[in-house]
């Protein structure tokens, strides 16, 4: 009977889990993939950060995914303390979402849930048609899981000893809230965790006295993923993710104070045990989520506390542009041109990250390049179209001359931004594919890299004093990189011609000379630009 029901629960459960994948998958999909630029463009308001919360995990049917985004986003300085909390306290309202539908007994819908979302997602002609049909499915496998879950379960009646088990959780609800906890910590999901307490209220197995720890030990255990996620990033992520923490081990102590109370005032909120459940794990993540809310400075303060050190918050859009000042060119475009030094030091600053994930292996640098090139992107446009409205007002010769080399400058940094996120990809790729590299190829990759930086940089600084001199010196440094990477592309084919390299290493080897090789010509177009002055 053991295995039985082992494989039985574990199917169930596993059907659950893809369930819920697939459908987010579908949300996401058709809501336009607009989670992350949603979190992206959050305000400072700690209300609008906590609704965001709640859409995100609703879209991402994962509040630990959620976290993780959070924990990501504040590492990369896109995020504050006081927004980070805001949106991880909604995510824990939203994860209730997945527990409040399968508490309904809707059992009934989920095989032609199953059979109306296959039709759309395999026969629907337009993609948002298929992305409705996949979220479809995901909702009937999720309950199919459910129902199967549930069936598994139910010979455990016949076992007193997990009768007597379940029933110390209502006498000591620290055991619960310690098995609640693991639990979810374990499969790294409080909706599964959830799912499997349901299912059990479902057969009968277990009081409402019993579930109420248990609930509350889900809400401690999904913060292990955020804990995880936190593991050497920086001081913003390892304050978001103890936030996470602190949120939910307090507001399951405060409950836990006055548990005869809360239990009481739940179990008049539905008539059946699984309703009850639900409506338990929502009260209590809403009234933490208050609770929080009042106190948010001081909490914010709190962690500040047990994580120290220094935040860093990266600012987002344009600084210096500003649109009053265009009746006095000559100010405007010293504004522009500090947007533009802004954003050479962020290219410069991605490119040597870019190059730290390729030499080093560094895999966390990934999350803040990326952040980087949407930054450089974004700014690239915002000055281009600053300076074509700029070009309107009369000015100077010399004034319309300079605005052009400002819009050339500006398309060579972001053409400069995507060859290093180039250079991140190929360093990600080396790396999961644990492809070889020599130790002479490591050595050349470092010292034709160093060039390029040096270059790069020059390039900027003469951009910044239009020093013709330094200027010049970048030019002619232009022809010895061309010179230097053909050189190096012929010695790395030999090695592979003579096995001395990995076949699809070399491959990977030559893709990142030539990245290097077209930042250099960025480089040199920059420098080019200060010699028309």
């Amino acid at each position: 009977m053991f295995w039985e029901i082992a494989i039985t629960t574990l199917g169930g459960l596993g059907l659950f889990l893809f369930g819920i994948q697939i459908m987010a998958s579908g949300m996401q999909k058709a809501a336009g993939d607009r989670f992350r630029r949603i979190l992206e463009v959050l305000t400072n308001k700690p209300v609008i950060g906590v609704f965001t919360g709640i859409l995100i995990t609703i879209l991402v049917q994962s509040s630990s995914t959620a976290s993780v985004m959070v924990v990501g986003f504040a590492n990369a300085g896109l995020m504050n303390l006081s927004q980070a909390i805001s949106v991880i306290i909604g995510a824990n309202i939203g994860t209730t979402v997945t527990a409040q539908l399968i508490s309904f007994e809707i059992w009934v819908i989920a095989l032609p849930a199953i059979g109306i979302g296959s039709l759309l997602n395999f026969f629907g002609r337009r993609r948002f048609h298929r992305y409705v049909g996949q979220t479809v499915l995901g909702l009937g496998l999720l309950f199919l899981g459910m129902t199967i879950m549930a069936d598994g379960l139910s010979p455990l009646r016949e076992l007193e000893a997990f009768y007597d088990l379940l029933m110390q959780f209502s006498r000591y609800p620290v055991l619960g809230i310690l098995a609640g906890a693991a639990f979810t910590a374990l499969i790294q999901s409080s909706s599964a965790s959830t799912g499997v307490i349901i299912a059990l209220t479902v057969q009968d197995l277990i009081p409402f006295d019993a579930a109420v720890p248990l609930i509350l030990g889900t809400n401690i255990g999904t913060c292990i993923t955020a804990i995880l996620a936190g593991i050497g990033a920086n001081v913003a992520a390892r304050r978001a993710a103890a936030a996470h923490v602190v949120f939910n081990v307090v507001g399951v102590i405060l409950v836990l104070m006055f548990l005869g109370p809360f239990t009481s005032i739940m179990l008049e909120t539905a008539e059946t045990v699984p309703r009850q459940v639900a409506n338990t794990h929502t009260a209590f993540n809403i009234f933490n989520t208050l609770i929080f809310l009042i106190f948010l400075k001081y909490f914010s303060r709190l962690i500040c506390i047990i994580v120290p050190g220094e935040d860093q918050k990266m600012e987002f859009g344009p600084k210096y542009l500003d649109a009053r000042i265009m009746k006095t060119p000559a100010v405007a475009i010293g504004g522009a041109k500090q947007e533009l030094l802004r954003m050479a030091g962020i290219a410069r600053e991605m490119l040597n990250e870019s190059l730290q994930v390729f030499l080093d292996k560094d895999l966390k640098k990934i999350k803040h390049i990326e952040q980087m090139e949407d930054l450089i992107d974004g700014l690239e446009k915002e000055i281009n179209v600053y300076l074509s409205e700029l070009s309107q007002h009369s000015m100077s010769q010399q004034q319309t001359k300079m605005i052009g080399h400002l819009m050339s400058a500006a398309n060579d940094l972001e053409r400069i931004g995507d060859h290093s996120e180039n250079i991140m990809q190929l360093g990600e790729m080396k790396t999961e594919d644990r492809l070889p590299f020599t130790n002479v190829a490591q050595e050349e990759v470092k010292a034709f890299s160093g060039k390029i930086e040096a270059m790069l940089y020059k390039a900027v600084t003469a951009f910044e004093y239009v020093d013709k001199a330094l200027a010049e010196e970048v030019i002619a440094e232009d022809d010895e990189i061309d010179a230097q990477e053909k050189m190096l592309r012929n010695k790395h084919i030999e090695r592979i011609n003579t096995k001395q390299c990995h076949p699809s290493a070399g491959v990977i080897y030559l893709d990142l000379l030539s990245n290097l090789e077209r930042v250099a010509d960025h480089a040199k177009n920059i420098a080019e630009l200060v010699l028309e002055e």
